[in-house]
């Protein structure tokens, strides 16, 4: 499929305009879970464009969405919403409806993998380091900071930066460096994305608010049963010992400290760390195979 999508002769390119790209596409209808799961069976006997056209521009809007949450790395939102809805075009090639998922759990995977490729790609001008681990906290530290109010914080605290590295398994400097480069780069939602006949528009000007509309609840919903299944299906990878340590230390409502595993297991709270960490290893590892 082409990267851009056309309607009537108009070319609906976020990079050229990205203003009245986020107003045209709100005119695209959102589909009924029936309506989704016709055109997709339709689309899988098929393969007509005009299907996969229907189901794309049913979904652009989720694509957005993905994207505004990683509008602080610094980089051109219009390129980032192209290469989401690549995502989201390969999404529907492979999507399986018979499976029972909405095509929206689905296609949200491919979308945010396709902009964290470009994210990735874009920062390795800064040496980014590439491993997963690397990955991990590129990716999840602005949100542990926004969960901890810290966002705006160019400075952490030495007891903050050694929780950080600890939860992501990387080094305390790991998180101080990709912290400044973040910091370097951070955006703001008052900054002039496009200007046209209307006055300029700002990046807050399309997000209404934070709270999720039906579509996204049922998504995020859906993204949370999926995740649910496939982890159950990934813990047979785990034996006995592993699976206790795994719950005790992550999926408990009361934690249970390593002192505690060490001294019920006869081992140091280091290999209980060990066996935590590796134990998630495994079962992301699985998770990505059955994918």
């Amino acid at each position: 499929m082409e990267k851009q999508l056309t309607l009537n002769g108009l070319d609906f390119s976020p990079e050229e305009n990205l203003s009245r790209y986020l107003q045209s596409i709100k005119k695209f209808p959102i589909l009924t879970p029936e309506e989704e799961y016709d055109l997709a069976i339709l689309y899988q006997q098929t393969k007509d464009k005009s299907i996969a056209y229907k189901l794309i521009t049913s979904h652009l809007r989720l694509v957005v969405k993905v994207v505004s949450k990683y509008r602080g790395y610094g980089l051109p939102i219009g390129e980032m919403i192209s290469e989401g809805n690549i995502g989201l075009m390969y999404a529907i090639d492979k999507f399986a409806p018979e499976k029972g998922f909405r095509f929206s759990t689905y296609a949200l995977w491919w979308i945010k993998a396709s902009v964290q490729k470009y994210i990735l790609n874009s920062w390795s001008l800064v040496k980014l380091g590439t491993t997963a681990a690397q990955k991990k906290l590129f990716f999840n530290l602005r949100k542990i900071k926004n969960k901890l109010n810290l966002i705006d914080d160019r400075e952490l605290s030495e007891n903050v930066l050694h929780d950080i590295a600890r939860s992501l398994d990387v080094s305390v400097q790991d998180v101080t460096d990709m912290n400044m480069r973040l910091k370097a780069h951070d955006g703001s939602l008052n900054s002039v994305i496009d200007n046209d006949s209307d006055g300029a528009n700002e990046w807050m000007d399309f997000i209404s608010d934070n709270k999720p509309n039906q579509e996204e609840s049922l998504a995020h919903a859906e993204t949370v049963k999926y995740r649910k299944t496939m982890f159950n299906k990934a813990l047979y990878v785990l034996n006995k010992r592993e699976k206790d340590i795994l719950f005790k230390r992550r999926l408990y409502e009361k934690t249970i400290t390593l002192d505690d595993l060490s001294k019920t297991y006869n081992i140091s709270k280091e290999r209980v760390r060990q066996i935590e960490l590796n134990s998630i290893k495994k079962i992301t590892k699985a998770i990505e195979l059955m994918q």
